[in-house]
């Protein structure tokens, strides 16, 4: 994992230029900048925008120039320190984005300058300008998507694609139900299953603009699209006359949303919990889990990663799979908002209102 500390390392920084694999013949910076945060708190009293030194600290790193960093509520969570792991401070935000490489260490054979990256882990810090970082640190992608497709990549359509492959065996005409059906791995879930010839029923909260909510969600292939209050009506008995009853269901809510979805799972289900966005505990109906034998699960695509890190294989596949449903239009890139990077405030104001577009910094 990048250590952040070697960033703030006093000793002068050296490139031997005859050791690197240049993209193009240019002198390189050797500062970033970058958003550090040297404690935990409040987005705006913790995080501030430096200028730090590049180290080349061998002939196996990569240079990376970042191109595109979300912000994403894990990592206000992180700046905020109630995140599942944290990394050692000063640290620099962000866990996810594309960059491209502009040099490689003459010992480095499996990145190419040139190449689009994204990072494996966790904390990262991809929102800053520049990066150095170890060659097993980053995976490449195609750099056929669009910049902010490869730079949304590794999170949500990641985690929608494991919750799908992992815990039960999905054929076509099989039927997945899952709450906040409008968030990022809400929306990648659909189009998934769409793909594989899964149902899904998509469970909402009431808005303002639910009708244009319901339509946006077809579009990209919802089969069902209701509201929570409609998960107590009789409505629900005379849909599954016509589509069977889910065998699995993703939880990203908890609190009441998860325990309404327990009452129309089929027997031997199984649900997988992957947020908690009400920040409520998950009620689990004794009946369901005693007479259904249903089987209560957790997912976290970092931990997933960092169970497979002795298998790169199955990441590579995985984002290999991903980026050819994009480059065919069948995974579409999430609506965004482009932030320059100076503008950094302005996109972690709004990653506060769960209504709000996801918002990316653009670096260049």
């Amino acid at each position: 994992m990048f250590i952040f500390r070697l960033l703030l390392s006093r000793r002068t920084p050296v490139c031997h230029c005859n050791g690197w694999k240049i993209i193009e013949q240019r002198s390189y910076q050797t500062s970033c900048e970058a958003l550090i945060y040297r404690r935990h708190g409040p987005y705006a009293d913790v995080l501030k925008l430096e200028h730090i030194p590049i180290p080349y600290t061998g002939h196996d790193d990569i240079h990376i120039r970042m191109l595109a960093a979300p912000v994403n509520p894990a990592d206000v969570n992180m700046l905020q320190g109630n995140y599942g792991i944290l990394p050692h401070l000063p640290a620099v935000g962000g866990n996810e984005g594309v960059g491209e490489v502009i040099q490689v260490g003459h010992e480095v054979n499996s990145i190419k300058p040139g190449q689009w990256v994204v990072p494996i882990d966790c904390g990262f810090g991809t929102w800053r300008t520049e990066a150095v970082c170890k060659a097993n640190e980053v995976i490449p992608v195609a750099k056929d998507i669009s910049v902010i497709s490869a730079a949304t990549l590794s999170v949500n359509p990641c985690t929608a694609y494991r919750m799908l492959k992992d815990f039960v065996t999905l054929r076509p005409g099989d039927t997945v139900i899952q709450n906040g059906a409008n968030s990022g791995v809400g929306q990648a879930v659909i189009q998934i299953c769409a793909l594989m010839g899964v149902n899904t029923i998509n469970i909402i909260r009431d808005r303002s603009n639910l009708s244009e909510t319901i339509k946006k969600l077809q579009s990209l292939g919802a089969n069902y699209v209701i509201t929570e209050d409609m998960l107590h009506n009789e409505e629900m008995a005379n849909l599954f006359k016509v589509v069977e009853r889910p065998k699995l269901a993703l939880n990203c809510v908890g609190g009441s949303s998860a325990g309404n979805l327990f009452c129309h799972l089929k027997d031997g289900s199984t649900m997988v919990t992957y947020g908690g966005m009400s920040r409520k505990p998950t009620p689990l109906p004794a009946k369901a889990l005693i007479f259904k034998n249903i089987r209560i699960c957790g997912f976290w695509m970092t931990q997933w990663k960092r169970n497979n890190l002795h298998d790169p294989t199955k990441l590579m596949t995985m984002v290999s799979d991903l980026t050819e449903m994009i480059r065919k239009g069948q995974l579409s890139e999430p609506s965004c908002t482009k932030v320059p990077f100076c503008d950094f405030s302005k996109a972690l104001q709004a990653t506060m209102d769960p209504h709000t577009n996801k918002h990316v910094l653009i670096m260049n």
